[in-house]
């Protein structure tokens, strides 16, 4: 199937795809903040630059995109229909990837939290913070993955 924008149209489209300050990071940001939870924004130092750093907790959460880091079984992860194969290497070294920096900051005793924009669109960000507030200060685990609702 063809693309039904031209292809410089489509370029400018993709380049203002932004990686941080995106809409569902935005919200559980506010949402935490509101909670009195503190945070640093994208961790330059830290494998994987996690969009919100707590320090005092020795833990941190990624906000991921759906399409781009390949939430399983989700609406939004579609793969476009032009191109396959550079879709899908891109899609495989994004996973690489975020396994690599996952692995990289458990060695370093980080906890991690990954918390889907799925989960965050659903209008739900009120308890997705509710569950990041207490994995934060009551969890002990290592990785939480937070549910889509």
């Amino acid at each position: 199937m063809a693309d039904i924008v031209d292809a410089n149209t489509r370029s400018r489209m993709m380049a203002g795809i932004r990686s941080k300050n995106t809409k569902p990071e935005l919200l559980l940001r506010r949402a935490l903040h509101a909670r009195g939870l503190r945070y640093r924004l994208h961790g330059a130092k830290l494998p994987g630059k996690p969009d919100l750093v707590f320090a005092k907790h020795q833990a941190v959460v990624f906000v991921h995109g759906c399409f781009w880091h390949r939430h399983s079984n989700c609406r939004f992860a579609t793969t476009p229909a032009t191109r396959p194969e550079f879709w899908t290497a891109k899609f495989s070294a994004n996973i690489e990837r975020d396994k690599r920096n996952v692995a990289a900051l458990v060695e370093n005793g980080w906890r991690i939290a990954t918390v889907w924009e799925c989960a965050l669109k659903g209008g739900d960000v009120s308890r997705m913070a509710d569950l990041v507030a207490h994995w934060l200060t009551q969890g002990r685990t290592c990785t939480l993955e937070l549910p889509t609702v």
